[in-house]
């Protein structure tokens, strides 16, 4: 996917895509630790070598294309909550944004060859995902 910004265009590549029971925004819960079924990162072949030491238990941070959401929403009420005060996207997990890019904190199960098996993913099945990256730990656990 190409996306550009004034004279500016930027290359995003998917590794791989979320295979989840999730495929409706309206049902999906809206953060991970919400209730969000296991779901499965499946990653393209060529990033083999980027999964070799993934574990179960580790924490990463996913970072998604939210393909589903709109670009042109720049406030919302947040968690679509009619009562409170209308905010900027920026100062929102909302999915609707400029840039539509997920940010997931998420829990390893099990690795299963280009397969990584997570909990506490809220992304629908199909969303791209970008990169992953591990959870940092205390400065000195780096």
């Amino acid at each position: 996917m190409v996306e550009t910004y004034g004279d500016d265009a930027y290359l995003l590549r998917p590794v791989g895509r979320v295979a989840s029971p999730l495929t409706d925004a309206a049902s999906a819960p809206r953060q991970g630790d919400e209730g969000a079924p296991d779901a499965w990162l499946v990653f393209d072949a060529h990033v083999a070598p980027a999964l070799r030491d993934l574990r179960a238990g580790v924490e990463l941070l996913v970072l998604t294309w939210l393909d589903r959401a709109r670009r042109d929403v720049l406030a919302v009420r947040p968690r679509g909550d009619e009562s409170r005060p209308e905010t900027g996207v920026f100062s929102t997990r909302s999915p609707h944004r400029p840039n539509p890019i997920g940010l997931h904190r998420v829990r390893v199960l099990a690795v299963d060859g280009l397969r990584v098996r997570v909990a506490d993913l809220e992304a629908l099945d199909g969303t791209p995902v970008l990169d992953v990256k591990p959870v940092l730990g205390a400065a000195d656990e780096r």
